[in-house]
């Protein structure tokens, strides 16, 4: 996790849509996106080849804005941002009712598909626990969506397991490599945040906050959110995630500031400061 990520704009397209426009009515012009993702070196034209392809994709719709041409999340990705805020800032999630949801997927020949469905339902909180069978701790509510969208039959169970709920997780998640991952992000995280400044400027807190929400997102691809019931004693993730809120936090007013300043909108980035960031929230 270096200063400045390596992020392509699609990924930033969404960071910034689902981190600070989906509160703001989910929309910007172009110009102002061009703008805001300009310190992370998104180039102007990769930002809108990344706008085209996700209207194609069904993630944006074209409006106009007072400002000029500009584009709207559609309700499928304010839907999406959303679930994905409450995962990443752990909000909402309901408690582990000891139960699982299981998936038994009908058989796919087509490989791309397959693929696309094993990424889709990574993401959505299952784990492969046998050929054709996902586990999750929770029914994600977009499953029937994504199925019936790959046009994929598969039969679906809420199930107790008549057996060791720790062993069973560790069958379908790579433990050991997810509490690597966590440790390791922990580790790259503090490079970035030790590097910062007190008195760092509103776009240098927008781009920090910007590359530690771009990485700690990847992990709802790997971490469905298991329950503490399941997972070993001093898990490191615990850690990686207060480490992840307490700096989200104290980088959020001048991240704020910094898009409020290239949307045009009041209390916009100040040129020097960003509101002593090390002594905010303060543990």
């Amino acid at each position: 996790m270096r200063q400045t990520a390596n992020v392509n704009a699609r990924s930033a397209l969404f960071d910034v849509y689902g981190d600070h426009l989906l509160d703001r009515g989910g929309s910007a012009p172009v110009a102002a996106l061009v703008k805001i993702l300009a310190p992370l070196s998104v180039a102007a034209p990769a930002v809108r080849t990344a706008i085209s392809r996700m209207v194609r994709q069904g993630w944006l719709d074209p409006v106009r804005l007072p400002d000029g041409p500009g584009y709207r999340l559609t309700p499928r990705a304010e839907h999406r941002l959303a679930d994905a805020a409450a995962r990443i800032y752990r909000r909402g999630i309901l408690a582990w009712d000891g139960r699982w949801h299981l998936l038994v997927v009908d058989h796919i020949a087509n490989r791309a598909a397959r693929e696309r469905l094993r990424t889709s339902l990574g993401y959505l909180g299952y784990a492969p626990l046998r050929d054709g069978t996902w586990i999750g701790p929770r029914a994600s509510d977009e499953v029937d969506v994504l199925l019936a969208a790959e046009s994929v039959a598969a039969r679906q169970f809420h199930a107790d397991h008549d057996g060791d709920q720790a062993t069973l997780t560790a069958e379908a998640w790579d433990l050991a490599a997810l509490a690597a991952a966590y440790e390791d992000w922990v580790d790259e995280a503090h490079t970035l945040v030790d590097g910062l400044a007190e008195d760092a400027t509103d776009e240098a807190a927008f781009v920090a906050r910007s590359n530690l929400v771009h990485e700690w997102r990847k992990f709802l691809f790997r971490d469905p959110g298991l329950p503490a019931a399941v997972l070993p004693r001093a898990w490191p993730g615990h850690d990686a995630a207060r480490f992840f809120d307490t700096w989200a936090a104290r980088l959020l007013p001048g991240a704020r500031r910094y898009v409020d300043g290239c949307l045009g909108l009041p209390d916009g980035p100040r040129s020097s400061q960003a509101g002593s960031i090390r002594r905010v929230l303060v543990p």
